[in-house]
């Protein structure tokens, strides 16, 4: 078949006009921005002024409420501002306080001391500052010196050490584990098996040390994963390949606020969940109104559990957003490699343990995608004399940030289509975090090892990734319903038809919480969340539905203690009302947390959920079995779900949609004979 590369459609251009983006943001504040270098700044100096020598663990903006940005957002020309407020989480003289700023005031609000289970995360000066004083811990170079490794060539690396059941005030500690280079920058695939170094945090004092066996390190030869170190053969390389964009975008950008085709929605910065996406609204043109879907969404934790129970890996069972930050572990994205060329960037800010705001430059990308893929096609061959064909390109909207926490990178996309829908994906990439063994073949195996043997010496761990994405949907106004509408088989009674069976659509409207707890794959059935006092033309209820990707399930006992802490993957969908304070489902403290503030925990109370104002939890994830093609470096494996309007308009959105203005590309081949 000849390629339709003759009429390929051309996007952003690689030099980006400077009119998508609006000053208005200089004197301009959305409720909902993130706070800026210079509040930030103002944060530390209020805080500082009256309290002396604290770490901060978290600066975000303590959003307003709901209803004032809801009303902000109807009267924007007219209305004020709500007051800038900071939420900040520090630790002082061993407690962990949290400070609302009021930087309209230039005052502190409130000043909370907790006194609960659980610590904030870690800062990136902490983890450096234990990891250096391990690689100086007298008993850690003898055993290196024992081991007749370098002590130049050794990486620490330090690990959250979760709970097992120990009652009382626990110590902020991390266990420092080992990593050698010598050869190779990929550290994680040298792992210096059998120590631990247990690290106080905030005495910074090392206060047990364990070097339990000795394993060969694995080989450096083969882990280097960079361009400039690797040698043939080499894979065929493909010819040039851009994307290109002469008429420029197609979006525009005012501060965080982006606005694309019939979307409109928010973009803000967060140290701990990385990318919000907040105030989203799809423009009607039928109604010529724009329609509210999403008020706030966002990854709310990502739990990796691995399955090792030997005594330098039981404890591995991290909680990635609350214990290190998503947004924390954010990476300068990469023009042309992590973005494509018609790409524009944004930055983010954070804080240091100091309270000094940092710049994190190119967190995120906004592009345009198109990759061949059809938003609609029909072909008529039924009517006699005529062939009628109708299709439109799709062309998609993509918001994308990476954030690399420690060994794995993952890749987080937010696409929108102007269908409507609105897709959510995560790549996983970056490399394994292996355990040194003695085995350099699958036949000298003879126990549990947990994982599976990559290479010499190298066992690839069993664990899991469960994403729990935060999803406040206020589909066509704030009060909805949560419809589970059930795929019943029905057996055929009499002689009313030839046929014995069919299927039939039974729905239940959840009344409160304990009725919305859905685990995915029992049996089929159609989720929705429904706008109960809004309807069709014809009658049906306006709406939206979770499309899942593949379901997955945590496989851990109830009782388990990482499971007690990760309580919040047991079901794939929680329905809550809404509720400014629960925002994290694995705790706003998570580090050492004992399960006690979590989504499981709230959703006891069972509280009504029809007809309100209610959110949305929904977990994805993947059981990772290692494979040798994951060694040294793991291709991208994807996992996402969409969320799909169902019956939210009257018809077809995308019927009239008018395709992108077509530009012939003069070297390209229009048939196989114009191949080379």
């Amino acid at each position: 078949m000849a390629p339709a590369c003759n009429t390929l459609l051309f996007f952003l251009f690689f030099t980006f006009p400077l009119s998508i983006f609006s000053a208005a943001s200089i004197h301009f504040h959305h409720p909902l921005d993130p706070l800026t270098l210079q509040e930030l700044d103002q944060v530390r100096t209020i805080i500082t002024a009256s309290h002396h020598n604290l770490t901060f663990h978290y600066v975000g903006l303590d959003e307003p409420d709901k209803s004032i940005v809801v009303s902000w957002l109807a009267h924007r020309t007219t209305a004020k501002t709500p007051p800038r407020r900071a939420l900040v989480i520090a630790r002082l003289n061993h407690q962990t306080h949290q400070f609302i700023v009021d930087l309209s005031t230039h005052s502190i609000v409130s000043d909370e001391i907790y006194s609960g289970s659980g610590f904030p995360m870690l800062t990136f000066e902490e983890q450096t500052a234990a990891n250096s004083l391990a690689l100086t811990h007298a008993p850690f170079r003898a055993s290196v010196g024992r081991r007749g490794l370098k002590m130049e060539e050794i990486v620490g690396l330090s690990s959250t050490v979760g709970w097992y059941g120990e009652e009382g005030t626990s110590r902020r500690i991390v266990k420092v584990m080992f990593c050698y280079l010598d050869g190779t920058v990929n550290l994680y695939m040298r792992p210096i098996e059998g120590i631990t170094v247990t690290v106080d945090l905030d005495e910074m004092k090392v206060i047990a040390y364990h070097d339990r066996l000795m394993v060969p390190v694995p080989k450096a030869d083969g882990t280097d994963f960079r361009e400039s170190k690797q040698k043939p053969p080499f894979g065929p390389r493909l010819k040039g390949i851009t994307v290109v964009q002469p008429d420029g975008p197609s979006f525009t950008i005012h501060g965080h606020q982006i606005s694309w085709a019939n979307w409109d929605f928010h973009l803000a910065f967060d140290m701990r969940a990385g990318p919000i996406i907040s105030v989203a609204s799809i423009y009607d043109v039928e109604k010529k109104e724009q329609r509210r879907v999403l008020y706030r969404g966002y990854i709310s934790e990502l739990f990796v559990p691995y399955m090792d129970l030997t005594e330098e890996w039981y404890f591995r069972t991290f909680f990635d957003a609350g214990e290190y930050g998503f947004g924390l572990c954010a990476m300068p994205l990469q023009p042309l490699t992590d973005c494509p060329e018609n790409a524009v960037f944004m930055d983010g800010y954070v804080t240091g343990q100091n309270g000094t705001p940092v710049n994190m430059t190119n967190v995120f990308c906004i592009f345009e995608r198109y990759a061949g893929d059809i938003m609609w096609r029909h072909t008529e061959a039924e009517i006699p004399g005529k062939l009628i064909t109708e299709s439109r390109p799709e062309v998609s909207l993509v918001v994308r940030m990476v954030s690399a926490v420690g060994n794995y990178d993952y890749i987080i996309d937010w696409e929108f289509l102007q269908s409507g829908s609105i897709k959510l994906s995560v790549g996983l990439s970056g490399v394994l975090e292996v355990r040194g063994t003695a085995y350099t073949h699958v036949d000298q195996i003879h126990e549990e090892v947990y994982g599976t043997l990559l290479a010499d010496n190298t066992l690839g761990a069993y664990h899991d990734h469960f994403l729990t994405y935060h999803l406040d949907l206020d589909v066509d106004g704030d009060t909805n319903s949560f419809v589970k509408s059930n795929l019943r088989k029905t057996l055929v009674s009499g002689n009313r038809s030839p046929r014995r069976s069919y299927w039939t659509v039974v729905s239940e409207t959840a009344k409160t919480e304990s009725d919305a707890k859905i685990q995915l794959g029992l049996k089929p059935a159609e989720l929705l969340v429904v706008n109960p006092n809004k309807r069709t033309k014809v009658g049906n209820y306006v709406g939206y539905r979770l499309i899942p990707g593949s379901v997955v399930g945590p496989l851990l006992t109830d009782d388990d203690y990482s499971q007690r802490r990760g309580a919040f993957t047991r079901y794939n969908v929680w329905i809550t009302p809404y509720n400014k304070s629960e925002k994290w489902v694995g705790g706003l403290y998570t580090d050492q947390s004992r399960g006690d503030d979590t989504l499981a925990q709230w959703s006891l109370r069972d509280r009504e959920i029809e007809n309100k104002d209610i959110v949305m939890w929904y977990t994805m994830g993947f059981h990772h079995v290692p494979y040798q093609e994951d060694f040294p470096l793991m291709p991208t494996i994807s996992g996402g779900f969409e969320l799909r309007p169902s019956n939210f308009f009257d018809s077809n959105p995308v019927l009239k949609v008018k395709p992108p203005r077509q530009v012939k590309w003069p070297s390209c081949p229009t048939s196989i004979s114009d191949l080379p």
